[in-house]
C-alpha cells in the first residue's frame, strides 16, 4: 500500500512539474512575443521622428511639381490657341487678297460692258467683295484682340510658372538637406524594423500594423505609466495590471486598443535592442 501511494504521488509531481514547465514555456514565449514589439514599436516611433523632422516639405514639394505641371499644361494650351488664331488671321489674310484680286479683275471686266444688266451684275460682285474685305479686317480685328488676351494670359503664368519653379527648387534644396542629414538614421532603423518582422507572428504583425494605422500618434504597443495606459492615458484595473504583469497572454486597453506591456518588458526590449 505505501509503494502505490509513494508512486501516485510521484505521478503527482510529475504532472504538477509539466504543468509549471508549460506554463513558463508559455510565459516565455509571450514575452518574447511582447519584447520583440514593444522593441519595434520603439524603432518605429524614432521613424516616426524622423518623418515629423521632415515635416510637410515632401507634401509641398509634390504639391509644387503638380502646379509647375498645371502651369505648363496651361501655357501649352494658350500657345496652341495662339497658334490657331494665327492660322485664322493668315486665312482671313488670304480672303482679302483673293477679295482684292477679284476686285481688280470686276473693275477691268467693268470697263468694257455691253450693257446694264452687265454693269449692274458686276457691280453686286465688286460690293459683294468690298463686304467680304470689311468683314475680314473686322475678324483680324476680333482675332488679333483675343491673341493679345491669350498673349498676356501666357505671360502671366510662365510669371506664375517661373515662380513655382523656384519655390520648388528652395524646397527641394530644404529636403534634400534633411533627408542627407536623417538617411543613414532611417535607413539603419528601417532594416532593424525589418528584421524584427521576422520575430513576430504574421497575425500579431497585421494586428500591430492595424493599430498603427488607426492611432493618431501611432502608438500600437504602450507601457503602463501611473497605473493608466500609456496611449489613451485612460487607468488600467488593478486585476488587469496584475495580468499584464505575469505575461501570461497579450492583453489590449479595453479603452484604444492599444497592446499593453510593463515595465520588466520594455528594460528587455531596450536591452534586446542594443544587441541589434
Amino acid at each position: 500500500m505505501a509503494k502505490k501511494a509513494d508512486e501516485v504521488k510521484i505521478k503527482q509531481t510529475k504532472k504538477s512539474t509539466q504543468a509549471a514547465e508549460t506554463e513558463e514555456s508559455v510565459v516565455s514565449s509571450i514575452e518574447k512575443k511582447l519584447v520583440a514589439l514593444y522593441s519595434k514599436q520603439k524603432i518605429d516611433t524614432q521613424i516616426d521622428k524622423i518623418k515629423v523632422i521632415r515635416g510637410e516639405l515632401p507634401l509641398e514639394v509634390q504639391d509644387l511639381e503638380d502646379e509647375i505641371a498645371g502651369l505648363e499644361t496651361r501655357v501649352d494650351k494658350f500657345n496652341k490657341e495662339i497658334e490657331e488664331i494665327d492660322d485664322d488671321i493668315k486665312d482671313k489674310q488670304n480672303q482679302i487678297e483673293e477679295s482684292k484680286e477679284l476686285i481688280k479683275k470686276y473693275e477691268e471686266q467693268q470697263m468694257s460692258v455691253r450693257n446694264n444688266r452687265e454693269y449692274d451684275s458686276i457691280s453686286k460682285e465688286l460690293e459683294y467683295q468690298n463686304l467680304e474685305i470689311q468683314l475680314a479686317e473686322k475678324r483680324i480685328k476680333e482675332a488679333e484682340e483675343k491673341k493679345k488676351a491669350k498673349s498676356q494670359q501666357v505671360e502671366k503664368a510662365k510669371s506664375e510658372l517661373d515662380e513655382r519653379k523656384k519655390d520648388l527648387e528652395e524646397k527641394r534644396k530644404e529636403l534634400n538637406e534633411i533627408v542627407s542629414e536623417t538617411e543613414k538614421e532611417e535607413k539603419e532603423m528601417n532594416q532593424k524594423s525589418k528584421k524584427l518582422d521576422k520575430e513576430i507572428e504574421g497575425r500579431l504583425l497585421n494586428a500591430y500594423k492595424r493599430i498603427r494605422e488607426n492611432a493618431r500618434n501611432g502608438l500600437a504597443v504602450v507601457k503602463i505609466e501611473r497605473d493608466a495606459c500609456g496611449g489613451c492615458f485612460s487607468k488600467i484595473p488593478p486585476q488587469h495590471q496584475l495580468d499584464i504583469k505575469t505575461h501570461k497572454k497579450i492583453i489590449v486597453c479595453e479603452f484604444c486598443g492599444r497592446i499593453l506591456v510593463d515595465e520588466d518588458i520594455a528594460e528587455k526590449a531596450e536591452e534586446n535592442l542594443k544587441k541589434k
